[in-house]
């Protein structure tokens, strides 16, 4: 097994821009995973904020 030298590469995504994602998952008619697609993230992470931001843990910024 080849070793890896290199940590992964993770992306860190803004309070706003989990807001707007969420947001936008929310529209009546608009699908999770077209959200997910068009933002270029995956669709359990959109689905985790949207869990969050009911549970009040992701916050818009005032």
């Amino acid at each position: 097994m080849p070793k890896y030298t290199k940590p992964r590469k993770t992306w860190q995504y803004s309070n706003e821009f989990k807001v707007k994602a969420v947001q936008l998952s929310l529209i009546e008619g608009v699908q999770v995973k077209e959200v997910a697609a068009t933002l270029d993230i995956h669709p359990f992470m959109l689905s985790r904020w949207r869990k969050e931001y009911r549970e009040g843990k992701i916050v818009a910024d005032k």
